[in-house]
């Protein structure tokens, strides 16, 4: 009964001067819906790359590559636009009414034929993954021709005779060799879901710090002599300021969820499974604030300090962008922070995946949890002693 009562003090006291409620809704809910409308999801079609084109229409290449690329291009991913010169194309360009240009020069069927020809790609800095993109398929269709061209020259070394048709039925033999995807999509977080959960789970640092920093708020204050002196056991005094980081950690999450299920259209995926990651994912936090909060001598230096700590193991653990984009020494480091495993745990249950897929991260959670509240407790027993 008297941890209750110290943990509803201290949330009362953190509700009043309104820093909970500002680091553990306000700036997280903010920043995820931030981040979701300026980066747009490819998978859920918010994306779309304007593409020109220059010359398909004055060339038999540029035909083919309009009948065979253009027209099976998804057209809620792109959106072509024709070009009579390559200088309007250009001034495109410079204006962004398109992202890249790909242009097929008059005399490239000539080119082509004499053992030649390019194909040239208009690109823009503003725009440089649309120019990645654009020049993957005119390089793709080179491939393809080359690849004719090859085919045909073979025939005819051994004998062939008639070109056109050796070119005709080397486009209409169907490939014998395919890439399949295997839809690995599914079980990954969508962008919205992504920086939801990132900024979530990096401001909950933030959030609990402010229970378990109470205990030196306390001896800073001179309250805490006036506790000890109270028939109140030490012990209940730990797990007052323990209960109340937790309640500010557990109810931040929640709010969040469903603030940003709300809002922005997060998936945040099975309910229990969720559950069970939200309480691991707090309980490891508040075991390491609270080991950060022993080892300083007043509130101020802790909070200095669990806020460096709290940035670094959220850039780490890829709160802002996803780590397995960064070198592979990066991917590895990250699983030595709580983050990682938060979102691990989030990508195992994304595409319906019951309670069980969230049950390794929710391990390696509670294992952060364990080893840093022993370590934390034992520590606090000397902090609470006359």
């Amino acid at each position: 009964m008297p941890a209750i009562l110290i943990a509803l003090k201290d949330l009362r006291l953190r509700l009043r001067d309104k820093s909970a409620v500002t680091l553990g809704l306000i700036a997280p809910l903010g920043l995820a819906i931030i981040f979701s409308l300026i980066i747009p999801d490819v998978s859920a079609g918010e994306f779309t790359m304007e593409l020109g084109v220059v010359g398909i229409e004055q060339s038999d290449l540029g035909g083919v590559f309009e009948s065979e690329v253009i027209d099976d291009l998804d057209r809620s991913l792109f959106a072509v636009t024709e070009f009579d010169t390559e200088g309007n194309a250009q001034k495109a360009v410079d204006r962004l009414d398109v992202f890249a240009v790909i242009v097929f020069p008059p005399d490239i069927d000539a080119a082509v034929a004499a053992g030649g020809g390019e194909i040239q790609v208009i690109t823009t800095n503003e725009a440089p993954i649309s120019g990645e993109i654009a020049l993957s398929i005119a390089r793709q269709f080179a491939g393809d021709v080359s690849g004719v061209q090859l085919s045909v020259a073979t025939a005819l070394f051994a004998g062939g005779t008639d070109v056109e048709a050796l070119a005709t039925r080397t486009v209409a033999t169907p490939l014998r060799l395919e890439v399949v995807d295997l839809e690995t999509g599914d079980r990954q977080l969508d962008i919205s879901t992504f920086f939801a959960a990132g900024m979530a789970v990096f401001f909950l640092f933030f959030t609990v710090q402010f229970g378990v920093s109470g205990l030196i708020q306390e001896r800073t204050d001179g309250t805490l002599p006036r506790l000890l002196a109270a028939p109140i056991h030490p012990a209940s005094i730990i797990a007052g300021k323990g209960l109340a980081a937790f309640a500010l950690g557990v109810t931040s999450m929640a709010v969040l969820i469903i603030a940003t299920s709300w809002q922005i259209g997060a998936r945040w995926g099975n309910p229990v499974g969720v559950g069970m990651l939200v309480v691991a994912g707090v309980a490891s936090a508040i075991g390491i604030m609270a080991v950060i909060a022993t080892l300083a001598r007043t509130a101020e230096q802790a909070s200095n300090i669990q806020s460096v700590v709290a940035v670094v193991l959220g850039l780490l653990g890829g709160s802002f962008f996803p780590v397995s984009q960064g070198p592979a020494i990066l991917s590895k480091l990250s699983l030595a922070t709580p983050h990682a495993w938060f979102l691990r745990g989030l990508g195992d249950l994304a595409g319906g995946a019951g309670p069980a897929a969230a049950v390794p991260s929710t391990i390696a959670l509670l294992g952060f949890a364990v080893a840093t509240g022993v370590v934390a407790a034992l520590r606090m027993r000397s902090m609470v002693r006359l």
